[in-house]
């Protein structure tokens, strides 16, 4: 099983990124959720144990972890500490381009290309 704990489903993801992912078994969107700003370090604590949780009870081969920084580390941090889990982020390639649109502005797009799968600790 991968899971997927990011905002960003995999019915929208390449082909590349669908087979690196698909290596670990099967694909489960596990949404990342809005984290309250206003939170101090103790919500974040308890909402990590929460997820990882959640998680660790689909008992997945590696889990992408992307989205609200603190909450993305602690809930790797006990998904490899504890559960001794596979924890992995999504690495890209940022291509840019410019054109000139129809009112004669410069017109930025960005597009980010699948690369590969970077675990963040190795242990």
């Amino acid at each position: 099983m991968f899971i997927n704990f990011t905002n960003h489903l995999s019915a929208k993801w390449s082909q590349a990124q669908l087979k690196a992912a698909e290596e670990y078994g099967e694909i489960l969107d596990f949404p990342f959720p809005n984290v309250n700003p206003n939170g101090n370090e103790q919500y974040i604590e308890e909402l990590a144990e929460e997820f990882a949780e959640k998680i660790i009870a689909h008992n997945p081969a590696a889990v992408l972890c992307q989205g609200e920084m603190t909450l993305s580390f602690a809930v790797t941090k006990i998904l490899t500490e504890k559960y001794n889990v596979k924890v992995l982020a999504a690495c890209s390639e940022r291509i840019v381009s410019e054109e000139i649109g129809l009112n004669g502005e410069t017109v930025r797009k960005i597009e980010f290309g699948f690369v590969r799968f970077r675990r963040y600790f190795s242990g």
